[in-house]
This record gives structure tokens, C-alpha cells and sequence, in this order.
């Protein structure tokens, strides 16, 4: 491709084109620039992917195709594996929650319904529950409290992990609160914990403040029982020489 092509473009901001136009089959000229520009699209739509991916600060790189659906995993009457993963509960503000036993695979698919909903275009972003708490701490100690709920308003869908592994402050769990109120039919969460509801106030201590907590949480949501045994033990054991 010649320099002057290059420059045509950049002007008009087609970011692939010079890369790919000469791999596109031509059959006659309207074909040809449909699947060209359609090539463009597809490799844009990608690379805003990868882009929402780096920013929704997963821990790990699962992805749903690797999950070994099995009997674990209890669904709702309401939803089932297909309407999950055609990910429809976050166009309708709804909540995802992933209850079991630890290492019974909750935050691998919430990873990778997570992941998948950077491919399609939504705000995304990752937290371990007692990391998010620690930032909201800092954040209210240093006066940016505004700031850092302000950070929220353009993402679709927040994932907190790990909820229940560690009790938080007062501060701490009031905090937590006034953002998932916050979110409450703005955005949609999916949540994963080892504790059932009823168990939430060993985490939050104000009575009060669980009760109101969980029936904003569970109010629009899909709870996922996850049961069986735990895959890392699992693994380890049949690793064990016997």
C-alpha cells in the first residue's frame, strides 16, 4: 500500500485496513468493500474488548469456556445456563449470585461472564469485596469519597468477589452500603460468597444495615447454588502419590 493510501486511511480513521485489505477475497466491488469495512468493525469490536478486559482489573484469565458445567451448579427456575451466558440479566439491571462452598468454581464463571461482557461492549469492573472496602476507606479518610462513587456511573456491571471471606469495619460496611445503593437498579452486580444471607451479619455488623443490604442484593437477582466438593483439593488429591 502506497504512503498516500496510508495517510487516506488514518485520515478517516479506519485503523485496520492497510493491514487487511489485501487478505479480504474480491468478487466484485460492492462484496469487497462490505467484508472489508465488516473486517474493520470486527477488529475494532475486538480491540474494545481487550481494552474494557485491561480495565475491568480481573485477577485471573478464566474463561466460561473452560468450566466444567456439572451437577455443582444449581439454577434458578427462572434462568438456566443459556440465558446466563447470553448475559440479558445486565440489559435488564439485574443481579447475579454465585453462593457455595469455596473453590466450587464461583469466581471462575463470574471471570468469565465478566470477560465476555467486555467483548460485548459493557463497563466492567472487578473487585475483591475487602480490597473494594479498603479503597473506600482510603477514599473517605482523603475526602474523595464523591470521587471515587462518581468512577461507577458509566459501568454496567460491578463484580465483588469474595464476600463473607472477611468481616469489615462499621465504617467500613456503611461505606459498602451507600455504594450498593448507589448501584441498586442502575447496574447490574454479580456476587460471589461462601456465607448464605442469613449468615451475612457475621460481615456486616448493624443488623439493620444487613437486612437492608440483602434485600437490595437480592431483589432483581439469580442466586446460582454451587455444592460438591472443591476443584483446587480435588486436583491436589489425585496429584497426591498414593
Amino acid at each position: 500500500m502506497s504512503d498516500r493510501l496510508k495517510e487516506m486511511c488514518k485520515s478517516l480513521r479506519l485503523a485496520y485496513v492497510a493491514d487487511i485489505y489485501e487478505r479480504v477475497p474480491f468478487e466484485d466491488p460492492s462484496q469487497y468493500l462490505e467484508a472489508l469495512f465488516q473486517q474493520e468493525f470486527d477488529l475494532r469490536d475486538t480491540a474494545k474488548g481487550e481494552r474494557l478486559i485491561k480495565k475491568a482489573r480481573f485477577m485471573n484469565n478464566k474463561e466460561l469456556d473452560s468450566f466444567q458445567w456439572g451437577d455443582q451448579v444449581k439454577f434458578p427456575p427462572q434462568i438456566d445456563r443459556g440465558d446466563l451466558e447470553s448475559l440479558r440479566f445486565i440489559s435488564r439491571k439485574e443481579n447475579v449470585i454465585l453462593t457455595g462452598s469455596p473453590g466450587t468454581g464461583k469466581t471462575h464463571i463470574a471471570t468469565g461472564l465478566g470477560r465476555n461482557a467486555c467483548r460485548k461492549g459493557y463497563e466492567v469492573r472487578f473487585y475483591r469485596v475487602a480490597d473494594l472496602v479498603d479503597q473506600l476507606e482510603k477514599a473517605w479518610s482523603e475526602g474523595k469519597l464523591q470521587w471515587f462513587r462518581n468512577k461507577f456511573k458509566k459501568v454496567d456491571l460491578v463484580i465483588l468477589d469474595e464476600m463473607g471471606y472477611i468481616p469489615f469495619s462499621k465504617d467500613g460496611a456503611e461505606l459498602l452500603f451507600q455504594l450498593v445503593t448507589d448501584w441498586y437498579e442502575q447496574k447490574s452486580l454479580i456476587i460471589t460468597s461462601n456465607l448464605e444471607f442469613s449468615q451475612w451479619n457475621r460481615i456486616f455488623v448493624d443488623a439493620r444495615l444487613t437486612a437492608a443490604l440483602v434485600d437490595r442484593v437480592i431483589h432483581h437477582a439469580h442466586i446460582l447454588s454451587f455444592t460438591g466438593d472443591s476443584y483446587r483439593v480435588t486436583h491436589a488429591l489425585s496429584n497426591y502419590p498414593s
